[in-house]
């Protein structure tokens, strides 16, 4: 077996310093100077745009990265390249968050402050290990047990955060639907739903309740895995509370139907009416610092800044007016799709900036081979990751964190100020002053003296980002949106518009969504008879390229983790290596026992793609809505080595 050092480092990416050329296809990457790498990267996109035309050209915008990079990233797309194929890595995690919130209420965002679960009666943690993946949301958390609240968590695994909940409820992977329906049949049923808030602020009841009606408990107990009186149990408390958050992760939007899980949970809150209050609400927590920012900066191929609407005229006759050019009335391609465009030739040039899609992409071998197609591939990092190793030209840019002046926005809207620390090393540039410099050498002169600047701009076309001024943000050490006025502050929770008796100024009802249950595409059989779900450990971040060089005593790096019932029926052990096979591919890694696990089911990370390509075995079917592939539901199994290849020291 082998034996590997905990806490040390695993694979240390360099920090670029210095731009990087390739002189020809599978050649090798060469130092340049900025004007050699700038000119061969302008070179690029001009005879793409002239050659095939403007959607040819794709941009992978940066979720780390500033709200003024993203603003800057998406007009250069928009306006220079003249195409709305512009998204990010949101596309891989929140994006069916967004749709299914945006469909409810018309806002892509959270409804609530993290303060707000302080103060709250009963929070609920479906499809999502907080405690290891949003540390910081988790003391929240903790601090509203501490003041009385009870908690529920909902996850295929009994996770870190599962250990702090009155009751956790551990389903079968992909039966999030048919749990949320029960859980909805029993409130209709007890006589629990506020029919005052759905008469007056919803529309669709009727068929919601058609819908969910033959998910009885015992029904929903045989699909989902979970005790009828457990289900029972949530729906009463969820039902009864005088306020309640449910918060979701990745569990349920990394699905083939993530959008369709999204709105099942939205429906719960519109029969209960706990949203548009203070401590009631609906909290999708975001993975990346920025993800929020880069959507509401319009770094997504359907929405301009401020979450406004491409296809309506009159948003677009405001943005070809202040940007002075013209704007296609129509949707761009997401991730997703460009690289779909990728394997037809469709897409033949690529600016990705500050994302490592080589590896973060599901099935892996195929996202690698499809950029292997592109014509034209210029990668902006602070790394050199694999998908820069791809690259034609690199350009090495500056950690948003602590090299540069910006804003980013987190899971609750709220807008912070970030300041430049540190000078960045070597010849790093700063991303704006880079995408400037080539919209320059494409005929056009951006004049940014700095973040403040563009941020302004940004304000001058977003209303709901008019009010936040750079002094108001440091003065109230950040604001949420909505903030319109320079005067005043929103309330912290969004829709309390649904709660007016004016029917005016209730505006539009929130439609309840009619999803069915769509169990996982990859199913498990003789063949492949364990489900592998994937997640995130408290001590690494993502594909390990800004984490893995650290050292960190929690660190063991991948396994595959089994149950003690799972190991035993295979006949493996701890640290042993095993084959773990999928229909997509094949990889090696030790076993990891954990209790926490259930008989069938499998759990694995994205933290050490460099040691074990876990989305080598992940499927890339996705959802039809929002583009995000399924993650977290694989049908593998697991295979002994032989001696003397499981035997090494």
């Amino acid at each position: 077996m082998r034996q590997r050092d905990r806490g040390k480092p695993t694979k240390e990416y360099p920090r670029l310093t210095h731009p990087l050329v390739r002189d020809e296809k599978g050649g090798p990457l060469r130092r340049a100077t900025w004007e050699e790498a700038l000119e061969k990267a302008t070179e690029g996109f001009r005879r793409i745009k002239a050659e095939h035309g403007p959607d040819a050209f794709g941009m992978f915008s940066c979720a780390r990265a500033t709200n003024e990079m993203n603003y800057v990233a998406q007009k250069f797309t928009r306006v220079i390249m003249g195409t709305h194929n512009v998204d990010s890595c949101n596309r891989t995690c929140h994006a069916p968050s967004v749709a299914g919130l945006s469909a409810a209420f018309g806002s892509g965002g959270g409804t609530s402050s993290y303060e707000e679960v302080e103060s709250t009666d009963l929070i609920v943690m479906w499809g999502s290990n907080a405690r290891f993946a949003h540390p910081i949301f988790f003391q929240h958390v903790l601090r509203g047990i501490r003041n009385g609240a009870k908690m529920y968590a909902v996850d295929p695994r009994r996770t870190s955060t599962a250990e702090w909940a009155e009751s956790w409820l551990g389903l079968n992977v992909g039966t999030d639907i048919p749990l949320a329906h029960a859980i909805g049949r029993e409130i209709i049923h007890s006589g629990l739903a506020n029919h005052t808030f759905i008469e007056r602020a919803t529309t669709g009841f009727e068929e919601y309740k058609a819908e969910v009606e033959p998910w009885t408990l015992s029904a929903a107990e045989k699909v989902t895995g979970v005790p009828a009186d457990a289900i029972r149990d949530l729906a009463h408390a969820y039902a009864t509370a005088e306020r309640a958050q449910l918060c979701w992760t990745l569990g349920i939007t990394e699905h083939h139907n993530g959008t369709d899980n999204v709105r099942a949970l939205i429906n719960l809150s519109l029969l209960t009416g706990h949203v548009g209050r203070y401590g009631a609400g609906l909290q999708p927590l975001r993975g990346q610092n920025n993800v929020q920012g880069g959507g509401d900066m319009g770094a997504i191929p359907d929405r301009l800044p401020g979450f406004q609407n491409v296809l309506d005229p009159e948003t677009r006759a405001k943005f070809e007016a202040a940007w002075e050019t013209t704007l296609e009335p129509r949707h761009g391609r997401n991730l997703t799709m460009m690289f779909e465009a990728m394997e037809t030739g469709e897409l033949k040039a690529v600016y990705c900036i500050g994302e490592n899609p080589a590896q973060s992409e599901a099935d892996t071998g195929q996202a690698v081979e499809r950029m292997q197609k592109l014509e034209h591939l210029v990668v902006q990092d602070i790394f050199l990751t694999r998908t820069a190793e791809l690259a034609d030209v690199v350009l090495p840019a500056t950690a948003a964190w602590c090299e540069t002046d910006g804003t980013t926005t987190n899971s609750e809207r709220r807008v912070q100020r970030v300041r430049k620390a540190v000078n960045p090393p070597g010849e790093a540039r700063e991303d704006i002053d880079i995408i400037c410099d080539i919209a320059a050498r494409l005929g056009h002169e951006w004049k940014f003296a700095d973040s403040e600047a563009v941020w302004d701009e940004l304000r001058s076309v977003s209303p709901q980002h008019y009010g936040m001024t750079y002094d108001r943000l440091a003065e109230h050490q950040g604001i949420q949106w909505p903030c319109p006025s320079t005067d005043k502050l929103e309330p912290t929770y969004m829709h309390g518009r649904l709660w007016e008796t004016d029917p005016a100024k209730r505006g539009t009802p929130a439609p309840f969504g009619i999803v069915k249950h769509d169990p996982p595409v990859d199913l498990t059989d003789e063949d492949y008879p364990l489900r592998l779900t994937t997640g995130r450990r408290l001590d690494s971040y993502n594909t390990g390229v800004q984490s893995g060089s650290y050292a960190s005593p929690l660190r063991r790096g991948e396994y595959v983790e089994l149950c003690p019932e799972d190991a035993e029926l295979y006949g493996v052990e701890v640290n042993e290596e095993v084959q773990v096979t999928s229909r997509r591919g094949s990889v090696v890694a030790p076993v990891w026992i954990d209790r926490a696990l259930r008989p069938g089911l499998a759990f694995m990370t994205m933290h050490f793609p460099d040691e074990v390509d876990t989305n080598q075995l992940t499927i890339e079917s996705n959802c039809p809505i929002a583009g995000t592939a399924e993650f977290k539901a694989s049908a593998i199994r697991i295979e002994k080595l032989p001696v003397e290849a499981a035997v090494r020291s």
